[in-house]
């Protein structure tokens, strides 16, 4: 039977702490319900007394946050130097904070308790132990974090040592030996948790930061080496370069390392992730392990034409086991085998011979400028206009955009089409933000009557990329858009050395995408 791992997410107070992310307590609240059902052991809700969102957020909790699987912890410090547990404030804050488990944070390292706190190391190994005593006689269940253990260990062992003595003997249930530098290797880790795990009846923990970009492999490392808990974030996130990336820890542990986790939902990992990077609002790198868009899709014709003779012949592990999907990428890479084990699962009528003109096609397309991998929506367009689709929705016979600015730098755009619509000749004009807002607005004038569809299809991104910059205002433009109904979403491409009419490429395609989609 494989070793159990204990799984603390330390996403609401060490994951905050990333530039550009600041959740509100009702954010906050939605993440720990998330993380529950993900399963996760422990949840480290914040630093009460720290400010007051952490305070509101456990104040709140005792009432909003009805948890399942996973219990909700305090973080918080030892006393401070030349001070009693009881007269301690922030000690007073983690028992009003009223969770079953806290874990307080110390120094480990002596230049830090001599320079940083301006004590002795007597009085260093004294904070830890009497806030851990203390807080265990209040009731508390506690976690104890050295910070900068692996640097404090490896410049004074002795100190280090004593400090996780220390809480030990006063009861910590957890000792976590913290990177709190990032500059540790998966060698440290390793050789550190085994020299110690002969010392220790507590079961010990590690917490990484990313700063040497080795903070999942020394988690692992420690894993193997002994260690009970691993700290870390949901997405890597933290400050500076993040913490130990949950998001690749788990599904590591349990699929590569046979590790029994609580964490029994690892199928929604990627659903999650996802969910939680939109509440952080802090988008999901596309190329980032297990739960990137881009973590399972293939763009070489080696692997796709692989791929479609045998599952997962170019895949570490079946991307369902972590709520993930398969991607073919379509580009100029891409070879017939590819396109026809894609037409296959999408119940396109295609031969080799068509599949060969279509291939053909992408490639001299993107030596144009364009761009298949990210617009899905114009790779179905070319390859539908290739077997022989007629364009049943509209024709464009002439576009006119004009823009209108006053005195004050205000400005407004107006498009004119002239289109042909289930055979009719229709002309209208409507205004807009800007070019591509006054298009859009002209086109679904013309086509709602007909196509009440519309309604639900809206443009979600707009990018423009210029091809080649050193031809100046004479250069190629590509204009890349993102469309949705609500259920899917799709891209679609332009280009042209008019930015006007690359975008209406991409724009008009973009709604006859969702006009076939609609229709099947």
């Amino acid at each position: 039977m494989s070793k159990p791992v204990e799984i603390y997410d330390t996403t609401l107070r060490d994951g905050t702490q990333a530039e550009g992310l600041s959740p509100t307590v009702g954010e906050k609240l939605r993440v720990a319900r998330l993380l529950d059902r993900l399963g996760v052991d422990f949840i480290e809700g914040g630093w009460p007394g720290a400010n007051p969102k952490d305070d509101e957020f456990f104040e709140r909790a005792k009432t909003e946050l009805d948890l399942g699987s996973s219990i909700l912890v305090a973080f918080g410090s030892t006393r401070r130097p030349r001070q009693t547990p009881e007269s301690d404030d922030q000690l007073a804050r983690l028992l009003a904070a009223d969770t079953e488990v806290v874990c307080i944070v110390g120094k480990s390292w002596d230049r830090h308790v001599t320079h940083a706190l301006n004590t002795s190391l007597e009085e260093g190994v004294a904070m830890v132990a009497e806030s851990v005593e203390y807080l265990r006689s209040h009731g508390r269940r506690v976690f104890f974090d050295a910070e900068h253990f692996f640097d404090g260990y490896r410049d004074n062992p002795e100190f280090a040592v004593s400090i996780l003595e220390a809480a030990a003997i006063a009861g910590a249930e957890r000792l976590i030996l913290c990177d709190t530098n990032g500059g540790s290797l998966p060698l440290h880790a390793s050789e550190t948790v085994t020299t110690l795990l002969s010392r220790f009846n507590v079961p010990l923990g590690v917490h990484f930061h990313n700063d040497g970009s080795c903070a999942v492999a020394n988690s692992l490392a420690a894993v193997e080496a002994g260690a009970y808990q691993v700290q870390g974030c949901i997405n890597g996130y933290g400050e500076r370069t993040g913490n130990a990336d949950l998001c690749s820890v788990i599904p590591n542990l349990v699929l590569k390392m046979g590790r029994d986790l609580s964490t029994d939902h690892l199928d929604h990992l990627h659903p999650i992730a996802h969910e939680i990077a939109e509440i952080m609002n802090a988008p999901i790198e596309t190329r980032r392990p297990y739960v990137g868009s881009s973590a399972f899709a293939h763009k070489a014709g080696l692997h796709t034409s692989g791929l479609a003779r045998l599952d997962g012949a170019y895949e570490h592990i079946d991307p369902a086991l972590v709520g993930n999907t398969p991607r073919q990428l379509f580009s100029e890479l891409m070879g017939r085998a590819t396109l026809l084990q894609v037409a296959k699962e999408r119940g396109w009528s295609m031969d080799a011979e068509l599949a060969q003109r279509i291939v053909d096609q992408v490639k001299d397309l993107e030596h144009q400028g364009y761009q298949f991998e990210a617009a899905d929506g114009s790779f179905e367009l070319l390859a539908r206009r290739t077997a022989g689709w007629e364009d049943e929705y509209f024709e464009l016979r002439s576009l006119l955009v004009t823009i209108d600015a006053d005195g004050d730098g205000n400005a407004s755009a107006t498009a004119t089409l002239r289109l042909t619509v289930d055979g009719q000749d229709v002309e209208l004009a409507r205004s807009g933000d800007g070019p591509v807002h006054a298009m859009d607005q002209a086109l679904r004038a013309a086509l709602e009557p007909g196509y009440p569809e519309l309604n639900s299809v809206h443009l979600t991104d707009y990018k423009v990329r210029d091809l080649d910059s050193s031809d100046g205002t004479a250069a190629r433009v590509r204009v890349l858009v993102e469309t949705s109904d609500g259920d899917s979403t799709w891209g679609t491409a332009g280009v042209h050395q008019n930015i006007i009419e690359a975008s209406w490429e991409a724009l008009s395609d973009g709604v006859r995408v969702g006009l076939l989609r609609a229709k099947a």
